[in-house]
């Protein structure tokens, strides 16, 4: 190896390890192992000659992939409700059921606001698709070289650090419709209301929408990491070849 590409993958180890926790020396030095290898694959060009656009299309394609397995799935009726990512009542809201709950009429608030909220994530997960599709498209080479010699969740955590701020703010109308769609947020008022005007309570007013926005963005990007590490550790999860070539480098 000359001393121009001793360098680069020197540079790259550099970049992708500064932010990782050293837990032993000797995972370390495995780790750091595996990484040069790596490095040294892809900058050699082995096993294939991928050049950089297909590298970053690679990449772009498996976030693709795990974006619409994540929609798909959360979308889908009872797809929050009944998964492990089912949105349940904030903590500060559950004073507030405890005690409504006593009251004539709402003896099912728990479970019915807990199939609104899921419900209303459910309406806005079909939209989510462009939302997550702009950050996804601002992959340059030097993050998509970062995240293929990276850990398994290096894309997820890519789209997450990139995007999570902008994706907030702009799901948060999506949530607030979709809470609308089915009666939530009004139903949560009357709830509110009716905890307000019992004796002996201090006024509170939780807010739902934080909440299930939230909510509903960690169980998308839950389920784009669980499909990110199944294209990575599963070349029967390559479903394109452009996979197959991209992630084959880091085999």
């Amino acid at each position: 190896m000359n001393i121009s590409r001793i360098l680069r993958c020197a540079f790259l180890i550099l970049t992708i390890f500064i932010v990782n926790t050293i837990d032993t020396n000797a995972q370390f030095l495995d780790k750091l192992k595996k990484r040069v290898d790596q490095a040294e694959k892809v900058l050699d060009g082995k096993g294939s000659s991928l050049g950089k656009d297909q590298i970053v299309n690679g990449l772009k394609e498996a976030l693709d992939s795990g974006v619409s397995t994540a929609v798909e799935t959360l979308s889908a009726p009872n797809g929050y409700l009944r998964s492990q990512y089912k949105i349940l009542i904030p903590e500060d809201a559950q004073k507030v059921v405890s005690k409504v709950k006593h009251v004539s009429g709402f003896e099912n608030i728990e479970r019915d606001l807990v199939q609104k909220m899921n419900e209303g994530a459910e309406i806005a997960a079909k939209k989510a698709t462009p939302i997550f599709k702009e950050a996804i498209l601002s992959m340059s080479f030097d993050d998509a070289m970062n995240i293929l010699t990276g850990e398994d969740d290096a894309a997820t955590g890519y789209l997450k650090n990139k995007s999570y701020e902008k994706l907030y703010k702009e799901f948060m109308p999506v949530i607030v419709s979709s809470l609308d769609e089915v009666n939530a947020r009004d139903y949560w008022r009357s709830v509110v209301n009716v905890y307000n005007s019992l004796p002996l309570v201090k006024d509170v007013n939780p807010e739902l929408d934080d909440h299930v926005n939230k909510s509903a963005l960690n169980g998308m990007f839950s389920l784009i990491e669980k499909k990110e590490e199944g294209i990575r550790n599963n070349a029967d999860q390559r479903s394109t070849k452009l996979l197959k070539d991209v992630f084959a480098k880091q085999d």
